[in-house]
């Protein structure tokens, strides 16, 4: 059973109630540490945006660095309402803000079809304001997209993996599918914090329950 303390962190706060923030933004080192690329750009024309939450994103963000196609990752917060927020203040669960991965992809090696597929399979997004051990509003599912094809795949596979889970006996599906917001760099030891701390929690289970590539467009 949950604490008052966690009950509490579950919930979104409205925009009144949230923590005002600051105007300076954190800085991000200049290089991927462990790509070797620029994690605040530039990248060329070529390459496109996903940004996704699943869960504590230590994890996450391995998850999509160790991808074919994946040219940089960053993780920061994001659809919440705090200015330029601070771990300390996100996890107060008064920010309202997201624990995201930020991805930069290369579309002639991979698709956001195939990063989508890794996000379903990577977590449990039946859960709601939590993942696993791991309970806030945080720590939700969401997709932030950047197009409308990114749209229209996010809800295909979104229904696609909903109707799998149901059958395997899982609850309804929570993951949120919004435009993408603001995206307020984490602070610099967050960042590829397992390629640093390799013996560090990572706290992503996913749910066995696997799509074909192409994630449900076709359902």
């Amino acid at each position: 059973m949950l604490s008052f303390f966690a009950r509490h962190k579950s919930k979104m706060p409205t925009p009144d109630d949230a923590l005002p923030g600051r105007r300076e933004a954190i800085k991000p080192p200049s290089k991927h540490a462990v790509l070797g690329t620029p994690l605040d750009g530039p990248w060329s024309g070529a390459h496109e945006l996903a940004m996704f939450g699943l869960g504590c994103f230590w994890g996450a963000e391995r998850v999509f660095w160790e991808a074919r196609g994946v040219i940089s990752s960053a993780v920061g917060y994001a659809a919440g309402f705090t200015e330029n927020p601070t771990y300390q203040e996100v996890c107060s669960g008064r920010t309202g803000h997201n624990e995201v991965v930020r991805v930069v992809y290369d579309p002639s090696v991979t698709s956001f079809e195939e990063l989508t597929r890794l996000f379903f399979e990577s977590h449990d997004p039946t859960q709601g304001m939590r993942q696993g051990n791991d309970v806030g509003t945080q720590y939700r599912s969401g997709i932030y997209v950047y197009s409308e094809s990114q749209e229209k795949v996010s809800q295909a596979a979104k229904k696609t993996y909903g109707e799998r889970l149901a059958e395997a006996g899982y609850g309804e599906i929570t993951t949120e599918v919004l435009d993408a917001p603001t995206f307020f760099f984490a602070e610099e030891y967050h960042q590829q914090y397992l390629a640093k701390n390799p013996g560090g929690y990572c706290g992503l289970g996913g749910t066995g329950v696997s799509c074909p590539s192409g994630v449900g467009l076709d359902a």
